[in-house]
């Protein structure tokens, strides 16, 4: 009995340990560019829908989480679909961001695939500060 009950539970402690799939929390929050491109990486190519809320603001974070899945949060607020995508933010020297005191405006590049299909986009959002940590507050319209 003594060695079953041993067996037992080495086999449901590497199970639990098991369970943590190693994914760290979105750890920059002080830098807007960072924080918008870990929001971004988060949907689109970790696919993990409460990472990407946990660097919205309350708001925000409550009408992503009510989507329940990545593809859906992509489909219905960004209009945007991908396999896999690069995420890029505005480097192009002329403002990389708008930054106020504590907002800031952030334009992010996208280069992937979806089905095959390679698509470009841009989308803006915008930041405030809370607490000394950048926070997705909006989704800016479409630049173009």
């Amino acid at each position: 009995m003594n060695k079953y009950f041993k067996t037992s539970f080495f086999v449901l402690l590497f199970t639990l340990l098991g369970c943590n799939n190693g994914e760290e929390p979105i750890s920059e929050l002080d830098n807007p560019e960072l924080v918008t491109v870990a929001f971004f990486n988060a949907l689109y190519n970790e696919k993990d829908i409460k990472k990407a809320a946990s660097v919205c603001s309350p708001k925000l974070a409550r009408i992503i989480l009510h989507y329940k899945s990545t593809k859906a949060v992509g489909r219905h607020l960004f209009n945007m679909s991908y396999d896999n995508v690069e995420i890029a933010p505005d480097d192009s020297g002329v403002k990389v961001r708008e930054q106020f005191k504590n907002k800031a405006i952030i334009t992010v590049y996208f280069d992937g695939y979806y089905n095959d299909d390679k698509l470009k986009d841009v989308k803006r959002v915008s930041l405030v500060q809370i607490d000394d940590r950048w926070v997705i507050d909006k989704i800016m319209k479409d630049p173009f």
